[in-house]
């Protein structure tokens, strides 16, 4: 017997809290297969849901309730206004990730400036720098090649001319850097039990988890970057909540002559530390 959208996405929805698992996931998902927003959803919520519709959400439920990331199941993540194409080999980007690349935007040169990203995962942040401004030549760095095939795919997509580097770090970069900016691995092992089911489970470990309490890409940044940042330079960098003094105060030692400074996301916990 045929249902309303509404009928068949509240069962779905329940469906999915009694296996563990957020009922927004089913919502999220089905909005963006239909390319609907909100006010399409209330617009709509009465009328039958087709059958092939509801065939296509009984199949994304079954991936969803093994706690498959939903933005995995769709193939894409929108980021700044923009979508990037996702994949098991990349990290989801995030919110936060955004008020890093918009602090970035705001407190950077609006000149020519050379700038680095550490950890390019989907390339959400080097890409969206160059879209954002076209006259800073941006180069992407991270040591995986998975990672960046899919970095390259969606720069191909948005047409955003950037330089692409396999490697560690700093360890590829040979110019003096302008503008130093990344979100790296900055979860310690030790979190692990803590962490979500489907981010512990299906996303890159390599892009979470980092050795000394989460420090360790910190420290290693910090001390290539003392060789490689231009004397003007600066430095963008997302970190853990909890993390905001020992990243300042790690950068403060290898940067005496510069100001480091901490900065809140929306929800006024610690996420970014700026060197200038």
């Amino acid at each position: 017997m045929a249902k309303t959208y509404r009928e068949v996405l509240f069962w779905a929805s329940s469906f999915l809290e009694a296996s563990g698992v957020d009922g927004q996931h089913i919502l999220y998902v089905f909005l963006r297969r239909k390319k609907w927003s909100q006010t399409d959803w209330l617009l709509n919520w009465n009328k039958m849901m087709p059958e092939e519709e509801e065939v296509q959400l009984k199949e994304d439920l079954e991936q969803l309730k093994n706690h498959y990331p939903p933005q995995y199941l769709l193939g894409f993540e929108e980021f700044y206004g923009r979508f990037f194409k996702v994949s098991e080999e990349t990290l989801i980007p995030r919110p936060e990730t955004e008020e890093l690349v918009a602090l970035c935007l705001e407190k950077g040169t609006k000149e020519a400036a050379y700038v680095v990203d550490v950890g390019t995962g989907t390339g959400a942040i080097s890409l969206t720098l160059k879209l954002e401004r076209p006259n800073w030549h941006v180069a992407t760095v991270d040591l995986s090649a998975g990672a960046l095939a899919i970095a390259k795919e969606n720069a191909d997509q948005l047409g955003a001319n950037v330089d692409f580097y396999l490697g560690d770090t700093l360890g590829p970069i040979e110019q003096p850097i302008d503008i130093l900016i990344s979100n790296p691995p900055y979860i310690g092992v030790e979190e692990w039990e803590s962490m979500d089911e489907s981010v512990r489970t299906f996303e890159p470990k390599m892009a979470l988890f980092a050795e000394n309490q989460g420090l360790a890409i910190y420290e290693q940044l910090a001390k290539e970057a003392q060789q490689k940042l231009s004397s003007t330079g600066k430095i963008f960098l997302e970190i853990g909540y909890l993390q905001g003094k020992a990243v300042q105060s790690l950068f403060q030692r290898y940067f005496p002559g510069k100001k480091v400074s901490i900065h809140q996301d929306l929800s006024g916990q610690d996420r970014m530390i700026m060197v200038e």
